[in-house]
Parts: structure tokens; C-alpha cells; sequence
């Protein structure tokens, strides 16, 4: 039964890591549900606060990386039409996975700023603020499920 666990576990730390990639999977609590299935074999590897550390961790990845897609855009020079624009175009990506979930915020952003009155170039510089807020949000659930992987695999 041990050896199920870890090898259901080892799946959800690469599906986690595979989900930092892919929008469509919340890789950091796939992955952070693998650590929980270590921590039931019969020597858990981790402290509670260890558990309790990483909980929080990727409590605050998944606000983040709802959050600085937005704060890039309006650093960039994005409106509430470039947000709105950018929120809009995520939903409609998801009819169009994967591509449409990365490519439908930046197109949203751009158009929302167009209907906003903005000229192109301003528009394209928020989109671009748009991306590279979700590159950096992507970054993030790398490292963390990269982290939760090494810590799975080197104590199981």
C-alpha cells in the first residue's frame, strides 16, 4: 500500500510541476498534495510546519498569480479596460486550450485598451505588461513545484 502512495504521489509532484505550465491544472496544490500523500507512508519525512510553511506558500503563489498579470498591465500603462480586457480574454482562452489560456489574456488586454481609447502602442505596451506578469506568475509555480518535487524525491 506505501508503494501506491508514493508512486500517486510522485504523479501529482509531476503533474504539479506539468500544471505550472499548463493554466488549466493548479500545479502548485497538485503538487502539494503529493508531499501530504509522503507525509501518510510509514516514516513521514516532514514537520508539521514544514506542511504548515508550504500551505501558506502555495496559498500565496495562487493569489500571486491571479494578481501581478493585473499589476503588470497597469504598470505598463494598462487601464481598468486593458484589466477588464485581459479578464475577459482568460475566459474565452479557456474554450482554446492551452495556447488560448496564455494567448486570450494578452489579446483581452490589448483589445480592452483599444476600446478604452488608447492608441495601439499604448495598448501593446499594457498587453506586453500582461505577459510578462504571466511569465513571472509562471516562474513562480516553477520554483515552488520545483522545490516541492526535489523535497518529495530526495525524501521518499
Amino acid at each position: 500500500m506505501e508503494t501506491i502512495i508514493i508512486i500517486l504521489g510522485a504523479l501529482l509532484i509531476l503533474a504539479g510541476l506539468l500544471g505550472s505550465f499548463l493554466p488549466v491544472l493548479p500545479g502548485p496544490p497538485i503538487s502539494y498534495i503529493g508531499l501530504i500523500l509522503l507525509q501518510l507512508t510509514s516514516t513521514p519525512p516532514f514537520t508539521i510546519q514544514f506542511l504548515a510553511v508550504w500551505a501558506l506558500i502555495v496559498i500565496a503563489i495562487m493569489i500571486l498569480d491571479n494578481v501581478v498579470p493585473a499589476w503588470g498591465a497597469r504598470k505598463y500603462g494598462g487601464s481598468p479596460f486593458g484589466v477588464w480586457g485581459s479578464i475577459l480574454g482568460l475566459i474565452a482562452g479557456f474554450f482554446f486550450p492551452p495556447m488560448g489560456i496564455i494567448i486570450g489574456p494578452i489579446v483581452g488586454a490589448f483589445v480592452g485598451e483599444l476600446a478604452g481609447g488608447k492608441t495601439s502602442d499604448q495598448a501593446l505596451k499594457a498587453a506586453w505588461g500582461s505577459f510578462l506578469g504571466f511569465l513571472a506568475g509562471t516562474l513562480m509555480k516553477v520554483i515552488a513545484c520545483g522545490m516541492m518535487g526535489y523535497y518529495f524525491f530526495v525524501n521518499m
